[in-house]
């Protein structure tokens, strides 16, 4: 009897902790699973932050690394340039969700402290009695990164609306200053474009022919089924997607508005467009990667910022939906912003997956790596839109390389 006893109380034992923790798992609520926006906000605060904070509390020379390619051409002068570069890099990728108004009570909230860390940096740049104050006239990498700073602006008027007289006649003079550096002959031409293309949304004086000189240059440089040739060679890199695409189509949807001298080539830029969306959705592999070719592949998520923009400005081809596109750029950002040498100290380092100082180019810099924050374009756009609403979808390589039978792909002529 002793010995039934005590076999009892072990089995009660043994037993009841089981059904406790059993129950009390069912009466736990279960978290709500992230959505993908919720995740690419996190993304990008985790990235920003550091930048647009630091320049508000005029603190960003004190806390940004100098750190530098371990290629580096000229690391004094690199160094000088790098702040303007931060800011106009990563404002840029920020631009349109800074422009957008609603949203959850928390996403509302992060933005409104991100536009006031917007205002307050800007002020503080333009500012020669600030410590973060920054020159725009110092070297020939400035016409590149002033023209990221009116890419921002163009994106994202509020910025403009918001931004004091005073501040804006300071902004206009020192993009203005960059029209002493002559562009590479190269996508720079672009750049200086673009410039101009910013004056000319907001009613300043504008160079016309520095516009119509990229534009007709750049028509001479398409090789073909949307791909341009970044200058007079073909390389086979990101550029289409780092500056052409996105570029090409900012400038003449401004300069658009002008008149139509360039309609027809306006449409064939559409085309090239869609096209090119095309080819970069099917670069993107079934884990997020995609391939490691060209110069400049630290600039990581950036690679992507013309799938990125078309989807954005809702303009992409019928053949990618939206939710495949969201899902594909998904896996993007999370290979090659998850891996823990990401960031060191909260600075992004140099790398693609990680921390690569091997990968870098001559030119690359702390300020340089923050193109990548352009893959968040389409934040810009509602929780409510299909690109975030629409259920998970695969993406083309998932399908492929899932075995799914798939439509096939072949070059179209655009010229």
């Amino acid at each position: 009897m002793k010995v039934k006893t005590l076999l009892l109380v072990v089995v009660v034992l043994l037993y009841y902790p089981v059904t406790v923790v059993q129950a009390q798992k069912k009466k736990q609520p279960v978290a709500e699973q992230q959505t993908d926006r919720q995740y690419w906000l996190g993304q990008l605060d985790k990235m920003v932050s550091p930048v647009l904070r630091s320049l508000a509390h005029d603190s960003l020379r004190i806390a940004m690394p100098q750190v530098t390619s371990i290629r580096i051409d000229n690391k004094e002068s690199r160094v000088k340039v790098m702040y303007v570069e931060v800011l106009g890099r990563a404002l840029s990728g920020i631009a349109p969700w800074l422009q957008l108004d609603g949203g959850d009570a928390a996403e509302v909230a992060l933005r409104n402290q991100y536009r006031q860390w917007a205002i307050e940096g800007i002020t503080n740049a333009l500012d020669s009695s600030k410590r973060d104050f920054m020159r725009f006239d110092i070297a020939g990498q400035q016409l590149v990164d002033a023209s990221y700073v009116a890419y921002a602006f163009v994106r994202a008027p509020w910025l403009w609306e918001h931004l004091p007289q005073k501040q804006r006649d300071l902004l206009v003079a020192s993009i203005k200053t960059t029209r002493r550096f002559r562009p590479v002959f190269s996508n720079w031409l672009l750049f200086s474009a673009m410039n101009e293309a910013f004056l000319c949304q907001y009613g300043y004086e504008w160079d016309v022919m520095r516009v119509d000189y990229a534009l007709r240059q750049l028509e001479q440089w398409y090789v073909g089924d949307g791909m341009y040739s970044d200058g007079e060679h073909y390389a086979y890199d990101y550029y289409n997607s780092y500056v052409i695409h996105p570029y090409l189509a900012a400038i003449t949807e401004i300069v658009g508005k002008k008149g139509n001298t360039y309609a027809e080539m306006t449409e064939k830029i559409k085309k090239r467009n869609e096209r090119y969306a095309i080819i970069q959705e099917r670069l993107i592999n079934t884990d997020g990667s995609y391939p490691a070719t060209g110069r400049s592949i630290v600039y990581r998520g950036a690679a992507f910022q013309h799938l990125a923009d078309m989807a954005w400005r809702k303009k992409l081809p019928a053949q990618l939906s939206p939710a495949q596109v969201r899902c594909a750029l998904t896996a993007v950002i999370k290979k090659t912003l998850e891996s823990p040498a990401t960031y060191k100290d909260g600075w992004l380092t140099i790398g693609l997956h990680g921390s690569q100082p091997d990968l870098a180019d001559f030119y690359n810099n702390q300020g340089s790596l923050y193109i990548c924050s352009n893959i968040f374009l389409p934040l810009g756009l509602p929780a409510t839109d299909a690109f975030w609403a629409d259920p998970p979808a695969l993406w083309s390589a998932q399908k492929i390389w899932g075995g799914e039978d798939f439509h096939n792909d072949h070059s179209v002529d655009l010229r």
